[in-house]
């Protein structure tokens, strides 16, 4: 289905009349709960719904506060067994799909198609090539013209070309931390894309959903590779970061962050400080991402629970070597989300996102 898109009423520069309506599918996930937390606390958002996307309507409902103890206080929303065409006729002014990739690709043509702002951050619309993403995915993609009209939200890299889309596909948590630091290079012309980028990141445990699964056990879980040659967001990469991606995934024993190290290789001509120049330049008005001073390294302590990036880099000869970090539930995911959410409706890029995310204090900074 292929739906023209028009621009809510609700978008302006000018201050909003009123509290945006909006609904979070996918609410009882590591993703879903920091998307509540942090709208919670947004001043031009009302939260009126949070469904539980695998949740099956004769399940007894839940407090959203007795799945997530820490909201206790704060919020008596109930979550409820996902209903398209409810949520599609809800009069809500936004959705946001924390969901299987399955899921929202079955349900954003529908919300689309009734003017809602739909703001997915599943991969069902990061990748504007549909066999590719038959490949990655393992399903036909069914609205290829949604793949071509959704925008890559990453806020620092498509800026206002994020306003003009009712459809925002909220990048990957990997991809965030490669193309972030790579990206600006690229464009740049500074990097030999015959050589290509080798990725090697290490995510925390909640990066794998909140699902049961005996690697992911406190017992079992342990420093490990996955899905070498196979993961998902390499193609993500390559296409958004404008370079061909070899990318090796990690298991780390802890709950949450990403480190990445990207390995590049200069043109000929082109020296450390070039690159670092061109980071700076591409960052410095940039409210969360931070280019470290040389010799310092980024780590995930520095950015856990925020929406911040930290990048560092040294090159030896034309080897360069990038690393970066952040919170995958946050600035790779929910965070991420929100951020981009607010350039669409004109508000502020660091509206509901500069206190630290998952804590009682910052969901009860409500209006």
């Amino acid at each position: 289905m292929h739906t023209t898109r028009t621009t809510p009423t609700f978008v302006s520069s000018a201050p909003t009349p009123r509290a945006l309506r909006v609904a979070i599918v996918g609410a009882t996930g590591y993703a879903g709960c920091e998307l509540c937390t942090i709208l919670l606390s947004h001043p031009h958002v009302e939260v009126v719904a949070v469904y539980g996307s695998a949740r099956r309507a004769d399940e007894p409902t839940q407090r959203l506060a007795d799945l997530f103890p820490r909201l206790e206080g704060c919020t008596e929303l109930c979550v409820f067994p996902l209903d398209a065409d409810a949520l599609a006729s809800s009069g809500v002014d936004a959705v946001f799909l924390a969901t299987p990739h399955e899921t929202s690709h079955a349900l954003a043509p529908a919300l689309l198609a009734q003017g809602i702002l739909v703001v997915d951050l599943s991969a069902a619309f990061r990748l504007s090539n549909a066999a590719i993403f038959e490949r990655a995915y393992g399903f036909a993609h069914e609205h290829p013209q949604l793949l071509a009209d959704a925008i890559y939200a990453l806020p620092e890299i498509a800026g206002e070309k994020i306003a003009q889309s009712n459809l925002l596909a909220i990048p990957g948590c990997y991809p965030t931390s490669m193309i972030l630091p790579t990206r600006p290079l690229v464009d740049a012309g500074l990097i030999d894309l015959e050589r290509g980028a080798i990725v090697d990141s290490t995510s925390g445990v909640s990066g794998a959903g909140r699902k049961a699964e005996i690697k992911t056990l406190f017992c079992e879980v342990s420093m490990q590779a996955y899905g070498v040659w196979k993961h998902r967001h390499r193609p993500e990469m390559t296409e958004h970061a404008r370079i061909a991606t070899v990318f090796t995934p990690h298991l780390g024993c802890f709950d949450r962050g990403i480190l990445s190290t990207i390995h590049l290789f200069l043109n000929n001509g082109v020296t450390e400080a070039d690159a670092r120049a061109c980071l700076e330049e591409s960052y410095a008005q940039s409210a969360f991402v931070r280019v470290l001073r040389a010799g310092q390294w980024p780590a995930i302590a520095h950015v856990e629970r925020t929406n911040h990036c930290d990048i560092g880099l040294a090159a030896e000869g034309r080897h360069l070597i990038l690393e970066s970090a952040l919170d995958n539930l946050v600035k790779g995911a929910a965070g991420q989300a929100v951020q981009a959410f607010n350039i669409r409706c004109g508000f502020a890029q660091t509206t509901a996102l500069l206190a630290p995310s998952t804590t009682k204090e910052a969901a009860c900074l409500t209006h």
